[in-house]
């Protein structure tokens, strides 16, 4: 059975207030709760979670969006009560907590029920503000879980991690890579719009390359340049299954999106389905690779997005790539071309902090999130080699 307060727009403050939902609740036979779009205040929080604590069942919580207009210091002891009230439960496999701006102040009152909840599949952390901080503490969490997974010889549960738009940063790529080693069973991880730069995307992508059944990667809008692009053309053929890549608008440049390419002209993740490289500075010589890599490994490729790079739309790799998706069945894969510029006639500019920067003042006129003050540094795993996986 299912309860649903999603969308209401009700500002709910004490155990009065939700009374009547907490008696509906202790009815149920509860299996998936919805709490999103409203605003719950501590006392209304912790008269919830009462309720929660006998509900063995429960399969998925859905706390995004309730918390607005909430002040900072009500936020954290709201979340505590009801993850708390949700950490033994071993049925559950979703929590989504996204779209609640409580930043890195909002990670520890979760950090007891990532370490200890063995049974999440699902955890949507989207748009929360998190910051460097905050994605370290999760990630340490995360990792602290694998471990007491990995010692009482089970394997873990978790399969995918959406966490777009909360600013993470390279800060904390290194211990969110050492968590996603450590488990080794993720096939989704979206981190699209977090600021990672090129060293980020190397220790997220050196993490990832422990998840052998990696299905689903989307990482747009972050910056790679060449660096970062190599590091991800390195991992990829481990992942066989990989489906969908998405890393458009992640400034990989002439040479980054000639390796990325190129590793797809010579069969790695030759079972894409659908492949962002949009915005991205790439030319004629990886569009024409790509060409070949569709012909001869990508016989699945049923969207493919190429607009924003600098390459005419009726250049002979794009048309190409046309064919090689026609040969497929697939003709109508490839997205609209009308933002496309002209291939520099310059020699490709080396990669310094100018390109960075540049990118870095596009991405700043976008729309802000929050991003946290707070920092943890401590005992982060500093070699991923030294992550065991049974």
């Amino acid at each position: 059975m299912a309860f649903s307060l999603e969308g209401k727009g009700l500002k709910l403050e004490t155990a009065a207030h939700v009374e009547d939902y907490v008696a509906q609740i202790r009815d149920l036979d509860l299996e998936e709760i919805n709490l999103s779009g409203n605003s719950f205040g501590v006392e209304a929080g912790k008269a919830l979670a009462d309720a929660l604590k006998d509900k063995i069942n429960i399969k998925v919580a859905n706390l995004s969006d309730m918390f607005t207009g909430r002040l900072r210091s009500e936020i954290p002891q709201t979340l505590k009560y009801i993850c708390d009230a949700l950490t033994d439960k071993e049925h559950l496999v979703e929590l989504n907590l996204s779209d609640n701006a409580f930043g890195p102040a909002g990670a520890e009152p979760i950090v007891d029920f990532l370490t200890n909840n063995t049974s999440l599949q699902v955890l949507r952390i989207n748009n929360n503000g998190l910051g460097v901080g905050g994605g370290t503490i999760i990630a340490k969490a995360l990792l602290a879980n694998a471990q007491n997974v990995k010692a009482a010889g089970k394997t873990s549960s978790l399969r995918r991690i959406i966490c777009g738009r909360n600013r993470l940063e390279d800060g904390s790529s290194e211990t969110l890579a050492a968590a996603f080693a450590a488990h080794g069973t993720l096939v989704e991880v979206r981190m699209p719009q977090n600021g990672i730069r090129p060293e980020g995307i190397r220790n997220i992508t050196q993490g990832l390359s422990f998840c052998k059944d990696l299905e689903v990667l989307d990482l747009q809008d972050n910056t790679f340049t060449e660096k970062g692009s190599l590091a991800l053309a390195e991992v990829m053929p481990n992942w066989t299954n990989l489906k969908v890549l998405n890393i458009g608008d992640c400034l990989l440049g002439k040479e980054g999106g000639y390796a990325i390419a190129n590793v797809l002209r010579t069969g790695g993740a030759n079972g894409l389905e659908s492949l962002n490289l949009s915005f991205n500075e790439i030319e004629a010589d990886a569009i024409a690779a790509l060409a070949e890599a569709i012909n001869d490994h990508l016989s699945s490729l049923t969207t493919l997005e190429l607009n924003g790079n600098r390459c005419s739309p009726d250049h002979n790799a794009v048309m190409s790539v046309v064919d090689a998706l026609e040969k497929h069945g697939y003709g109508d894969a490839l997205d609209e071309l009308d933002e496309m510029e002209e291939e520099s006639d310059e020699e490709e500019e080396e990669e310094d902090e100018s390109a960075l920067e540049k990118h870095d003042e596009e991405e700043e006129a976008k729309e802000p999130t929050q991003k946290g003050d707070d920092e943890v540094d401590d005992g982060l795993v500093k070699d991923l080699s030294k992550v065991h996986i049974s």
